[in-house]
């Protein structure tokens, strides 16, 4: 009985090194990349210039001249492909509510390559208090929290709040809330 190609063990599969390497890049192909990548993901423009770049370091250039990663990348941003801004405000909205503060919604955002300013502009719009009391919510901490008060657990919490990116301020006041009665 024949086994299906896509179902044969790891002893009969090609390994990669017996593949043949793809071949270089060149400006279309380039082009091509980007297009495929901006259509599935989103993402902003120095992450994308970050994705080209490695796939031309692992690739190479068989095109004429100089590389124009930077071009494709602003070309991109010209046509509307890619926009920080719009980038920054779904990440930090994603990630306020799942209960990160405006310090790590401000990290993440730089992480993923917004400019500075841009970065701290949109992680000022994060609601703290909404914030940190969502992640009260999601992990029990705090008024929550359904076992008896256990200082080490409460120290915790702590903890994992700050870390978060929540001030102290913020999390002294959902630690010590009483849950409101819908």
């Amino acid at each position: 009985m024949a086994v299906h190609p896509r179902f044969k063990t790891r002893g009969e599969r090609k390994d990669r090194a017996e593949r043949p390497p793809p071949p270089p890049l060149d400006a279309a192909a380039l082009n091509d990349m980007a297009l495929r990548y901006v259509g599935k993901y989103a993402t902003t423009a120095a992450k994308l210039q970050r994705y080209l770049g490695r796939k031309l370091w692992e690739r190479g250039w068989a095109g004429p001249g100089e590389v124009p990663v930077a071009a494709v990348v602003a070309r991109c941003v010209e046509r509307g492909y890619v926009d920080d801004r719009v980038f920054g405000e779904a990440k930090a909205r994603g990630l306020a509510t799942k209960g990160f503060g405006r310090m790590r919604v401000g990290q993440a955002l730089g992480a993923a390559g917004l400019e500075r300013e841009l970065a701290r502009e949109i992680s000022d719009t994060v609601d703290g208090d909404k914030a940190a009391e969502a992640l009260a919510r999601r992990r029990r901490f705090g008024p929550y929290d359904r076992l008896p008060f256990d200082i080490d657990r409460h120290r915790k919490q702590v903890g994992a709040m700050l870390r978060a990116g929540h001030d102290m301020a913020t999390v002294r006041s959902v630690l010590k809330r009483d849950i409101e009665e819908d």
